[in-house]
């Protein structure tokens, strides 16, 4: 999914240039940058002037059901408010369907683009979909694989669970840093333990193609605990190659399970949405969002944030 890309070649160049994109937004004011431009030749300031946060969200959407009273069709406009009121640089996404992610692409709005297909080929089935705004961050190549013993095979399920899953990655440049990296996004079978840890095991093989130069950011329903002892987390955090966001923040908000089925939020629960990166990177702050409007929540999971910093 990613059909706007003369809009994009316009974007990127309007933002190599140094001007206001047309949404009226300048690529300072996107990125959250405060003060002023550090003059020309001032080293120390320059640099500061770059690093700029990269907003990440890792969001398990709830798949569009017609329900009540949770049905899509009242979930959508208090999502609408909470991305629009959030406005995340990246967003890795899971469950959504195909046409519930058009609904979402328009309400982020022409900035927004995204890249994705659905685990069982073409729009059929859930995606993990990323969402990326133009103004910040250019694709410059992408791939899906499943979690499977035959991961290029579209919708291959060897291992035991409810359904194929899959991995979308993409390699980015984030035109506000000239950095590069990779975005990993992932949603993890939820009912047996061995194929989570085979899954983590292949993600793991699969990033040795990738560019050892550059840094993965990984978002993820990974449905384990996000703690020492887990073994995807074991795997992945404590003797793998990435760092949890949340532990490496320098801030963060109040904790709640990420996973609260429209139940009352539990504090101080299990996180089962997490956002990694490889080592090396600051986080200035990690947020869960709990946004709800009249008592709906847009989903039955709460999005994780991370502010991530590429220099």
């Amino acid at each position: 999914m990613f059909t706007k890309r003369r809009r994009l070649a316009a974007l990127v160049a309007a933002v190599a240039a140094g001007l206001t994109l047309a949404s009226g937004v300048s690529q300072a004011s996107s990125t959250g940058s405060t003060g002023s431009t550090a003059p020309t030749g001032s080293g120390a300031s320059a640099a500061a002037a770059t690093d700029v946060p990269l907003h990440v969200m890792s969001y398990n959407l709830r798949y569009a059901g017609n329900t009540p009273p949770n049905a899509w069709a009242d979930r959508r406009p208090v999502m609408r408010e909470q991305l629009r009121e959030s406005r995340p640089q990246l967003i890795g996404t899971q469950e959504g369907l195909y046409s519930q992610l058009q609904d979402i692409a328009s309400d982020l709005g022409p900035a927004y683009d995204s890249i994705g297909l659905g685990r069982e080929g073409g729009s059929k089935g859930e995606f993990m979909m990323i969402f990326f705004d133009q103004r910040r961050l250019q694709p410059l190549e992408y791939d899906h694989y499943w979690l499977s013993d035959t991961p290029d095979v579209i919708g291959s399920k060897t291992w035991a669970g409810c359904c194929p899953r899959m991995v979308t990655w993409v390699r980015f440049k984030d035109m506000a840093t000239s950095k590069e990296f990779y975005a990993v996004n992932t949603h993890l079978e939820a009912f047996d333990a061995t194929t989570r840890s085979k899954s983590a095991d292949l993600i793991l093989q699969r990033m040795a193609a990738f560019d050892p130069a550059l840094p993965v950011i990984m978002t993820a329903d990974f449905n384990e605990a996000a703690k020492p002892g887990v073994t995807v987390y074991d795997k992945l955090v404590t003797s793998g190659k990435f760092q949890d966001t949340w532990v490496t923040a320098e801030r963060r908000s109040a904790l709640y399970a990420t996973f609260h089925g429209y139940k009352p939020l539990t504090p101080n629960g299990d996180r089962i949405d997490w956002i990694l990166t490889t080592p090396g990177l600051r986080v200035s702050k990690a947020s869960i969002n709990t946004f709800s409007k009249d008592g709906q929540f847009p989903s039955d999971h709460l999005p994780v944030e991370s502010w991530i910093h590429l220099v």
